[in-house]
């Protein structure tokens, strides 16, 4: 299987042959859909004009996928989160300077169906940070922050603007965590408040749902009934060991009245959606992970009143996301499957499921249409009675993120939006076996330009988690950039990998340096049996948990002529305590597992170029894993330092990004230096390094 344009070697012309041209591409995400189905809604990002940051912007797409999308919003600083409300406004997050405020918070805007300016509807002192509308009924409900002292929203005003006219940031914590992935805890809390969707947040105590809530709404997910009446939202409670475990509980909107109504000690709870007509919560359950023991991830739904079910017990998959179809007969989910995302739909009765719509895509963002029409042609002439209609965002390794319509049958339109780039190359699959007998695939990018007598050098991307899957576009892990420069480049999903059963990843689980590593042997042998690939040149490079592997390459095996290990563990023996998420690593990796398993212990049979990337800010893997394999690497490998310091080993260090390294002008960097260090070992070339690293 291919798929993906080809284009002329002789006349390298797409966006990928430059960065600046790459960075331009306008990047879609999130989806609205009208609760009649007749609007749908996107946002699009594009550098500014400084080209040192990515602004949303709202895009309107036509639901019949004919008339072109148009851009309907302008603002300076940029818009995000679209949400419809019951009469058809369109609610979006936007954060826009004042005389008095040129940095204020995101706050809450209404766009009028009926034509006009947007105007504000929700402004808080902690800012908004989501929202979600009631179909049915003119209510909103938002996520904000207050400060935990704060008697009121007034009050919470007063307070921090005390500590930034003071220049103050210290927190006094008394809980675990205290930092998660790229900022610092504290000391403000998460809420979420009620608001009638044509107007302020009410004055009343009411406003406020989740009064002293502590940290139990961190990274809620939360869900608003059709009529408006009750929320659903995950809520941490703490367990023993500075743990973290997420429940259920359900708050009532006009009273802040809150019940558990799910609590499991065996597990964490998540994204609740609630049925169209408020008498049941599907939800998802994430059983806690041990030493010998992988998570597992199913479907559930308790009918309010009965005890909760397990729906997808036998199905070997990981439920990704979960929504309801618009008349409530089916609850619809997407997988990771065998190096895609499919659409499956699950009844509510019996847990059986069937596939809604499976092809070389991966799907998210996945809205239900209810009622209404949806126009097949311009002028309204020819049109379709809606039934069991999704819209969804969907990508591949061959395509962006762009929206689709999936009608009852299973078709799928695709509805303009924005152009898909141009590839310079094309995608493949190659599959390998593994020591153990286990089938390993993989994504080939192959470059264009190449033949069976020009071979092209291999790069072996890894990718993170390590409870993930190569299946979707990644604008910051893009092969196509490096196929432009003539590479292969090969993503494959060793053990650890989701979307291939339970076994699969149990048989990686506390072993990362042994399934998963002679795993990537296999899929690179694999490929480098391929035709068009030079087994001789060859290169591997991954970030996060694949930056743990390189790692643990590097200290294994010298077949590759060049490692670049962004963000990797190191030594596992310090990174356990200092992660943001100590407790989650502790139940999972026992010291001696941890000692077993650990790249720091190798560090002397390294004989292998190393670029080393690390941000200051990456909480999750801390800059402490960078410093210290940087020393060692340059002082205990078996290529340190000469003499006079030099070394063949570099280390491009990022102080103010985080885990991702997200700032345009940075990744144009990044890629610089990877592509310059890679030419320079894998292919024989001095390349130039950007003069803005002074």
């Amino acid at each position: 299987m291919a798929i993906g344009p080809a284009t002329d070697p002789a006349t390298p012309s797409t966006p990928f042959h430059d960065l600046d041209d790459f960075l331009a591409l306008p990047r879609v995400s999130g989806l609205a859909v009208s609760p009649d189905g007749s609007r749908v809604v996107t946002t699009v990002a594009r550098l500014d004009d400084k080209r040192t940051e990515f602004l949303g912007a709202l895009w309107e797409i036509d639901p019949a996928g004919v008339r072109p999308g148009r851009r309907i919003t302008h603002g300076a600083k940029g818009e995000s989160a679209p949400e419809f409300t019951a009469d058809g406004d369109l609610l979006f997050l936007a954060a826009r300077p004042t005389d008095d405020d040129d940095k204020p918070p995101k706050s809450l805007w209404r766009l009028p169906a009926a034509g006009g300016e947007a105007v504000e509807v929700v402004a808080l002192p902690g800012g908004v940070g989501g929202v979600v509308a009631a179909s049915e009924a003119a209510t909103i409900v938002v996520a904000s922050s207050m400060l935990p002292s704060a008697g009121d929203v007034d009050d919470d005003k007063r307070l921090r603007t005390a500590r930034k006219d003071n220049k103050v940031s210290a927190v006094l914590h008394q809980k675990y965590p205290v930092r998660h992935w790229d900022h610092d805890l504290g000391p403000e809390r998460a809420h979420l408040f009620s608001a009638a969707s044509f107007g302020a947040v009410p004055a009343d105590g009411h406003a406020d749902l989740t009064p002293d809530p502590g940290d139990a709404l961190r990274d809620a997910a939360f869900d608003l009934s059709r009529d408006g009446t009750f929320v659903v939202t995950t809520w941490n409670r703490p367990d023993p060991g500075a743990a973290l475990r997420s429940t259920l509980v359900r708050i009532d909107v006009a009273t802040a009245q809150r019940s558990v109504i799910v609590d499991d000690p065996e597990a964490d709870l998540g994204l609740p959606a609630i049925s169209p007509d408020g008498q049941s919560v599907a939800f998802t359950r994430e059983t806690l992970s041990a030493p010998d023991r992988a998570p597992r991830i199913t479907l559930w739904l308790l009918r309010f009143g009965g005890q909760p079910v397990e729906l997808t017990a036998e199905w070997d998959r990981w439920p990704t996301s979960v929504t309801w179809s618009a008349d409530g007969a089916s609850l619809i989910v997407t997988a990771d499957d065998r190096g895609r995302g499919p659409i499956f739909a699950v009844d509510p009765a019996t847990g059986a499921v069937r596939t809604v719509v499976a092809d070389d895509f991966t799907y998210s963002d996945v809205c239900a249409a209810r009622g209404g029409e949806v126009c097949a042609a311009r002028g309204g002439d020819v049109c379709a009675a809606r039934g069991g209609v999704l819209f969804a965002l969907r990508s591949s390794y061959a395509t962006p993120q762009h929206p689709v319509r999936i009608d009852a049958d299973g078709s799928v339109t695709v509805l303009p939006c924005v152009p898909l780039p141009e590839l310079p190359g094309t995608l493949t699959e190659v599959s390998a076996t593994a020591e153990d007998g286990h089938a390993i695939r993989s994504w080939l990018v192959l470059p264009d330009g190449r033949d069976d007598d020009a071979p092209a050098p291999l790069l072996l991307w890894i990718h993170g988690g390590p409870l993930a899957s190569w299946n979707a576009w990644h604008w910051r892990w893009n092969p196509w950039l490096m196929a432009a420069q003539g590479y292969a480049v090969l993503l494959p999903d060793p053990a650890l990998s989701t979307g291939y059963g339970q076994d699969f990843i149990q048989r990686g689980w506390g072993v990362w340096g042994f399934a998963p590593y002679t795993d990537l042997l296999a899929a690179t042998d694999a490929a480098c049996a391929h035709p068009r690939v030079d087994a001789t040149r060859t290169a591997t490079m991954g970030g996060s948990f694949g930056g743990y592997m390189a790692n643990w390459i590097a200290g294994h095996t010298d077949r590759f002529a060049a490692i670049v290990t962004h963000a990797g563990l190191w030594a596992l023996d310090q990174f356990g305590a200092t992660t943001d998420g100590a407790y989650w690593w502790a139940r999972e990796m026992t010291p001696e597992m941890a000692a077993a398993n650990s790249p720091h212990r190798f560090v002397s049979d390294i004989s292998t170029p190393m670029l080393v990337i690390h941000g200051d800010k990456d909480y999750r893997v801390p800059i402490g894993e960078a410093l210290r394999l940087w020393y060692e690497l340059l002082s205990r490998s078996a290529m340190p330092a000469a003499d006079d310091g030099s070394t063949v080993h570099r280390f491009l260090y990022f102080p103010s990004e985080n885990h991702w390294v997200l700032h345009p002008q940075h990744a144009k960097i990044w890629y610089q230096v990877v592509t310059a260090f890679l030419a320079k070992h894998v292919l024989g070339q001095d390349v130039g390094l950007p003069e803005t690293l002074g």
